[in-house]
């Protein structure tokens, strides 16, 4: 017998409750799957043009235009079609079907990440859109905020949060998926003062700017009180100003506005880095190219020294000889948004990982530069989480924590034993506990110092502890600005060469 699918227009909720009722006599399985898309972009979509003839009135009785469409009222399933791709709407639909044991459950492809970026042909219309709305000016963090949502580190988020994905990340440190838990930590907000929201409240869209252009549009916006105190106590475990996201966030709007964003086009700093901002789509597409079987991560916010250099050779090492693997490739990934102001500028920090890669410490044949774009907050074990699920999503399989990835100086250095607002082992050890990060292995930190026996860097030996120097960030600056050199084996030449440039040219 032949299998014949046929589709109905059906928008009377009376006729889907019919159809349902038949198929529950018969004993068959019946779905009530609902394409929620605007009638505006259905319109867009007319290849045949009928929506126009439509309009025109030459077509009669013509559901969304001249005949009602009831939306339905407890579908099964809801596909949302706008802003995603055909094929990201027809996996929903699969999903469902294998999970209520229709079809046979299929070994999926990679998806590509979602991005929030207009399609090119809709480009010129949202510009010439953009310019009709109200607008709300943002700031150089919101657009680094901006341009992480667009690209898709923090997929499935398609824009600011609104206030109940606020709730699930401040308190779950994940959000919900159906049954599903997504890993995200922090929240990623935007705060507008009361101006703006009185200005702005009641409108359906409007225009995100910076330097008076015209970034992206907001849609369906919701606002909701900024309690900053209950923020930061959740998100950083103080409210002390002396800590710097701390004193942005109370020096912040009293309102946040989450919605859905559209943004025009792909966001560039024009700062001669560029090329190596990469979406997590293109960190896939090159690892793809690069051949590798497994991506392992590392993220930095200071320059590389041969003790990081160690453990990421040591990493690649494990996965080749360990686990298997014949081709990882180490996406070395430095932090490229905000950072307070004395650490290493992210221009200086490229050319130092640059120099790495050119003295062979590191295989450039096997490892992948690329930005981070998120801004920095200093959130301790919290915002490794964040850290981690960004790497997830740019197609790591693999990531490497480091000692106090995150941390900061307590404000009052003799509030805590050694100074710091976060134990430097907690955001390890956390890692390995934090919900939603199934696909991703946490490759523990391992201690290395400098080895005065083999002038090198080690990994530390308890054994012989009085063999090892730790070499910290306050001595090495002092080398670098007094033009000395550190000891031999501590950073490649070129490396610290650079590094001592800038520190010499902040001196004068």
């Amino acid at each position: 017998m032949d299998l014949m699918e046929i589709t109905f227009v059906s928008p009377f909720e009376e006729d889907r409750q019919m159809a349902r009722q038949i198929h529950k006599m018969s004993d068959l399985p019946f779905f009530e799957v609902f394409v929620d898309t605007p009638l505006t972009v259905c319109e867009a979509r007319d290849t045949k043009g009928l929506y126009k003839k439509a309009r025109q009135g030459a077509i009669k009785g013509f559901t969304g235009i001249d005949q009602m469409y009831e939306r339905p009222v407890n579908p099964d399933l809801v596909v949302v079609t706008e802003n995603c791709t055909p094929e990201e709407s027809a996996a929903t639909v699969i999903d469902l079907l294998e999970k209520q044991h229709i079809i046979p459950v299929l070994q999926k492809p990679a998806m590509p990440i979602r991005e929030l970026f207009i399609p090119e042909s809709r480009i010129s219309l949202a510009k010439t859109e953009a310019a009709t709305l109200q607008n709300l000016e943002i700031n150089e963090i919101d657009v680094q905020w901006l341009q992480v949502l667009a690209e898709g580190w923090a997929a499935p988020l398609t824009g600011f949060m609104r206030e109940h994905q606020y709730l699930q990340t401040q308190h779950l440190k994940c959000l919900r998926e159906g049954d599903r838990e997504i890993n995200q930590s922090v929240p990623i907000v935007l705060a507008i003062h009361t101006k703006d929201k009185e200005r702005l409240s009641g409108l359906s869209s409007f225009t995100l700017r910076y330097k008076n252009k015209a970034l992206a549009i907001l849609r369906r916006p919701e606002f909701y009180y900024h309690r900053k105190e209950e923020r930061c106590g959740w998100q950083f475990g103080t409210n002390n100003l002396g800590h710097p996201y701390v004193k942005m966030i109370h020096e912040s709007g009293d309102w946040l506005v989450g919605g859905d964003i559209e943004v025009i086009e792909r966001i560039k700093w024009h700062d001669g880095l560029d090329q190596y901002r990469l979406t997590p789509n293109e960190i896939r597409t090159k690892c793809k190219k690069m051949k590798a079987d497994a991506v392992f991560a590392f993220q930095l916010r200071n320059p590389v020294h041969m003790g990081h250099a160690l453990l990421m050779q040591d990493t690649k090492k494990r996965l080749l000889e360990e686990r298997g693997f014949k081709n990882p490739i180490l996406l070395l990934h430095p932090l490229g948004g905000w950072t307070k102001d004395d650490d290493v500028p992210l221009q200086t920090r490229i050319l130092q990982h640059e120099a790495v890669l050119s003295e062979g410490v590191l295989d450039p044949n096997s490892t992948l530069l690329a930005i981070f774009p998120s801004p920095m907050m200093y959130a301790g074990p919290v915002e490794v989480q964040w850290h981690a699920k960004a790497r997830m999503n740019a197609g790591a399989n693999f990531y490497i924590v480091g000692r106090d990835p995150a941390g900061i100086l307590h404000p009052n250095k003799n509030a805590t034993p050694d100074g710091n607002l976060y134990d430097p082992t907690h955001g390890a050890r956390v890692l390995l506990l934090a919900r939603g990060l199934q696909s991703l292995e946490i490759i523990p930190f391992k201690v290395a110092a400098y080895d005065k026996k083999y002038k090198k860097m080690s990994f530390f030996d308890e054994k012989r502890k009085e063999d090892f120097e730790f070499i910290s960030g306050t001595k090495m600056r002092c080398l670098a600005k007094a033009g000395e050199n550190p000891p031999d084996g501590f950073m490649s030449p070129k490396a610290w060469f650079v590094l001592a440039q800038y520190y010499q040219n902040l001196e004068k």
